[in-house]
């Protein structure tokens, strides 16, 4: 992927989007329920950021090699 500026917006309907900075598409949407904004007490959007931040750390460090890639199928918890 090229080197750009990414930037986290908040789209219309509510979602919480990563895209370059100079382009309109997103890489990565992130959609919290009624549920969930309750229970963070309208904080939705800094959790969003946290996870986004990790998100784009963790794929840099794939991309540099610095973590083993497996792609067998992983249970997520």
């Amino acid at each position: 992927m090229p080197t750009s500026f990414l930037e986290i917006v908040e789209l219309p309907d509510g979602r919480i989007a990563l895209r370059r900075a100079d382009d309109e598409q997103a890489l990565v949407t992130l959609e919290f329920s009624g549920d969930a904004k309750a229970f963070l007490h309208g904080q939705h959007i800094e959790v969003a950021k946290a996870m986004l931040s990790v998100g784009v750390q963790m794929a840099g460090r794939l991309a540099e090699g610095e973590l083993p890639r497996d792609d067998a199928p992983q249970v997520l918890h």
